[in-house]
């Protein structure tokens, strides 16, 4: 069980690349952010998958950090690819799919930077701490995705 946790959370080895890792692992959640999006169109389904999404990525965080013995190992990529359809819900860019690669780098970018209060959150061990700051930080790309979207095509 927990080898099947670690090579979840690492991103079925995605994450065990050595630049990168955590975009490198990110480039799975582009299948689930388009999954979400045809399966559930309806922007409160699409919010209430990825909570559940979410929830299933801090045990799998926990066990992998216990597991690879470092605090938020950076091979560790569950909380990126499983949060990242977050940051489109309620955006109808299927009718513009290049939007998705605008998120993409979005998201990756306010990954990085750690808007607060994602930083401090960062501090937390296990799970919690490993995916609170990726929800926080994808939440803040949210709502530049929205504006943007909004402003792009009114």
């Amino acid at each position: 069980m927990k080898r099947m946790a670690v090579w979840i959370a690492t991103g079925f080895g995605l994450g065990l690349s050595p630049f990168a890792s955590g975009t490198v692992g990110s480039l799975l959640g582009i299948p689930l952010a388009i999954a979400l999006a045809v399966w559930g169109p309806v922007w409160w389904i699409q919010l209430a998958l990825c909570l559940v999404l979410a929830l299933v990525a801090v045990p799998v965080c926990d066990v992998a950090e216990r597991v690879l013995g470092r605090k938020d190992d950076g091979r560790i990529v569950a909380d990126e690819y499983l949060i990242f359809p977050l940051c489109l819900v309620g955006i109808p860019w299927l009718a513009c799919p290049w939007f998705l690669a605008v998120a993409f780098v979005i998201n990756r970018i306010l990954d990085i930077i750690k808007p607060p209060p994602a930083r401090q959150i960062q501090q937390m061990h296990g799970g919690a701490g490993i995916v609170l700051d990726d929800l926080i930080s994808t939440a803040y790309t949210l709502g530049i995705n929205h504006l943007l979207w909004a402003w792009l095509f009114r």
